[in-house]
């Protein structure tokens, strides 16, 4: 076990790649920040895989852009389809970024990537030590261990995920609901002659299914499912996707490199901060991962708030400054839970009438320039650039 610093500017609590690029870019202005994880190791699994234009963008402040672009598979568009007939199609190649596309890319790649950037400027991930109890005053927060080690900062950022330790003992509230379905989660080698240069959105009845590239030949499908199997074996993949996917070209799953299943909740902090102490990432957010967006939107979260805190903590800004994390990143994380619970559900309208009508009109709007636009600018998050909007 690695010995610990007493004191820190900032402890960030949570080394997935919210608490990665926080401490990474802090360390990177000069802040003293302690970076904390509870797990052993880091994971070696795949899980989140996009990679969304507005999230190179910021990346490139913390110098990992450039890296991931060469790690990862550039796919340019995105479709929505029902069985073979496609509804609507988002081109991002006209979008106002140096990165019009989609980056598919394996967080553990992602995570690596982070990883060895956040020791080039002077950090490490401390682990694994477990927080059980945070006091604060109005000097600081205390962080109490679980081995007994009391660790002091002047603000503490909670980016350990859905079930964060942090956000329970501040008391904010998390709001919202879990969806009914669980999800088979699956990277597979498909023998196929599909696309390899788009992520499919499959609309059924009985659920929402993703088909999307990855680097090495890979395909990642997520899929809704009433309850999942612990580990989705091939066979488990394959009746999803002879019942959801592709007819005309079927797909056949040669072998499954990594599976699990997980419970999807749409649920939002009722707040950001609560005096020292701030969330950010899946503590502050999660939502369904239709659109592939919660690590993105967590990504930039921590960019946004170490720019904030920098701020204070170096240049000596007002205490207001960490006030507008709040006030510029939740409605953004608001907007983004509301657009993929809008996405789930019409995806699975179970009437066929409904069906017709959802059909009939997606393919009218894919005639819409407009509507192509609006699309990719949400789904690239390029939206939520404010600078893009004065």
């Amino acid at each position: 076990m690695q010995a610990l610093p007493q004191s820190a500017d900032v402890l960030v609590i949570g080394a997935g790649p919210v608490g990665l690029s926080l401490a990474t870019s802090l360390r990177q202005h000069g802040v003293d920040a302690v970076l904390l994880d509870r797990a052993a190791e880091g994971a070696n699994t795949s899980r989140a895989a996009v990679v969304h234009a507005r999230t190179l963008e910021v990346l490139r402040d913390i110098k990992v852009t450039d890296e991931l672009i060469e790690r990862g598979l550039v796919v340019p568009r995105f479709t929505v389809r029902e069985r073979d007939r496609v509804l609507l199609t988002v081109e991002f190649g006209e979008l106002p970024t140096d990165f019009p596309y989609t980056l598919l890319v394996p967080q553990n790649i992602t995570e690596e990537i982070l990883l060895r950037r956040l020791e080039a400027v002077g950090g490490q991930v401390n682990r694994p030590f477990e927080v059980t109890g945070l006091t604060q005053d109005e000097d600081g927060v205390t962080a109490a261990l679980a081995g007994g080690e009391r660790l002091q900062a002047r603000y503490v950022v909670g980016a350990d995920g859905m079930h964060s330790i942090v956000r329970e003992h501040t008391g904010i509230a998390f709001e919202g609901d879990a969806y009914p379905e669980s999800f088979v989660l699956a990277d597979v080698h498909l023998d196929w002659a599909g696309a390899g240069d788009e992520v499919m959105l499959f609309f059924s009845p009985e659920g929402v299914t993703v088909v999307a590239p990855l680097p090495g030949g890979r395909h990642r499908i997520v899929a809704t499912v009433n309850e999942a199997p612990k580990e989705p074996t091939a066979a488990d993949v394959q009746a999803l996707l002879d019942g959801r996917g592709p007819k005309e070209h079927p797909a056949v799953v040669r072998d499954v490199v990594w599976s699990s299943r997980f419970r999807v909740h749409h649920r939002l902090a009722a707040h950001y901060r609560s005096g020292r102490v701030f969330l950010a990432g899946d503590s502050a957010h999660v939502h369904s991962p239709a659109g592939g967006q919660g690590m993105n939107t967590g990504i930039q979260d921590a960019l946004v708030l170490a720019d904030k805190l920098a701020a204070v903590l170096n240049d000596g800004a007002p205490d207001g400054t960490l006030d507008a994390y709040e006030t510029e990143r939740r409605p953004i994380a608001e907007h983004v839970v509301s657009f993929t619970d809008k996405m789930t559900h019409v995806a699975t309208v179970g009437s066929p009438v409904l069906r017709g009508m959802r059909n009939t009109l997606l393919r009218a709007l894919d005639w819409v320039p407009a509507v192509h636009r609006t699309m990719a600018m949400n789904l690239s998050e390029l939206s939520t650039d404010p600078a893009r909007h004065r």
